[in-house]
């Protein structure tokens, strides 16, 4: 292999080319990959979770295709450390951008998946990536969720003299009450929402788990507007029975409500990147301020690790605000002390300056 061939921006993230469909020549690790997804499926796995580990698979299989390597034993420890070490070093040709550490890691977890089930099934009899190490995972907070005067904001987006209107504000309403995923959300049926006992049933979330979650008085107002008022006027035969239907009738594509949703919130002038997910931070945030109790509130989110939920604690700001301010020393100064300070010192007459100050 030579060195121009490995250098650090020579790792393809996708295909230089499109792609031929054909069939993978028996025997390769193209083939091998077919089989490892098909068994994935049989296994209930879910669909998200094979065409996440397809798509990152795929970038170590493009990536040995280019250097003349077809077949499972032809794979060895070094070589998947080097591509795990081209993965760290490349950067994108147009915005230089590095490849994210959690991409890293996913990437490097499908090889050494793949490769495991190779040897398990008896297709090759030592497994390359069964000693690769993966990169240290980061535990980022969030970003900047909507506040509570920005969520109403984009509430009122909608135009509620159209039926597709009425829909999308329901839509935003059980997001912002629930908390739920956007494919979620997009596979609620008529009959999970029980407006009698004011709970929503989520059917198949993720890791294919199912959960029955609160909704509020208002969110159930809006879905039942929407029901009476609109669906009707949306729904085509043959009626499927989910709740959120598309314009010709259809079941709503999660792509789809991703796109409406950050169109209204563009359009509100809420400055902050996302969409559906955005509501379901803010769901978090939120309920955690005004004293929802951390267990509680991962069970409404869906999370099977509480560390999951967690992250939510770290951007609660507002309580330990009022903390520091009411023990810090230096935050409870005297109008005689600031006062004396402002004499002796001029320059701390910025101090004047500061929002919120107590003098």
């Amino acid at each position: 292999m030579s060195a121009e061939q490995d250098n650090e921006n020579s790792i393809r993230l996708k295909p230089t080319s499109p792609e031929v469909k054909r069939p993978a020549d028996r025997g390769t690790i193209r083939w091998y990959a077919e089989e490892f997804y098909q068994w994935m499926l049989s296994m209930n796995f879910s669909r998200d979770t094979v065409k996440t580990r397809r798509t990152y698979f795929k970038k170590f299989l493009i990536w040995c295709e280019e250097r003349g390597i077809q077949k499972p034993g032809e794979v060895t420890q070094p070589l998947i450390e080097r591509f795990q070490k081209q993965l760290y070093q490349y950067r994108d040709p147009e915005t230089g951008a590095a490849v994210s550490t959690h991409s890293q890691r996913a990437s490097v977890v499908a090889v050494r998946c793949f490769f495991a089930w190779m040897r398990k099934r008896g297709h090759l009899k030592h497994n390359p990536a069964h000693d690769v190490e993966l990169p240290r995972a980061e535990h980022r907070l969030p970003v900047n969720g909507l506040t509570l005067e920005e969520v109403e904001k984009v509430l009122s987006q909608p135009n509620i003299e159209d039926p597709f209107g009425i829909r999308d504000r329901a839509m935003l309403e059980v997001l912002y009450s629930t908390g739920v995923r956007r494919s979620e959300l997009c596979n609620v049926q008529l009959y999970d929402v029980d407006a009698t006992k004011g709970t929503l049933v989520v059917r198949q979330g993720k890791g294919k788990q199912d959960r029955v979650v609160p909704i509020g008085a208002r969110a159930l107002v809006w879905v039942d507007k929407y029901i009476t008022e609109a669906r009707p006027a949306i729904v085509a035969d043959p009626d499927h029975g989910y709740l959120f239907v598309a314009p010709r009738g259809g079941k709503l594509r999660v792509r789809v409500l991703g796109e409406t949703v950050h169109a209204y919130i563009k359009k509100s002038g809420v400055k902050k990147k996302g969409s559906c997910h955005l509501f379901r931070h803010a769901m978090a945030t939120l309920m955690l301020e005004n004293g929802a109790e951390i267990r509680a509130l991962q069970q409404m989110l869906g999370h099977k690790q509480i560390v999951s939920t967690q992250r939510y604690t770290n951007v609660t700001i507002m309580k330990l605000k009022e903390i520091h301010a009411a023990t810090h020393p230096a935050d409870n100064p005297t109008k005689d002390e600031m006062n004396s300070e402002l004499q002796e010192n001029p320059a701390a007459k910025k101090l004047r300056a500061i929002p919120g100050g107590r003098f």
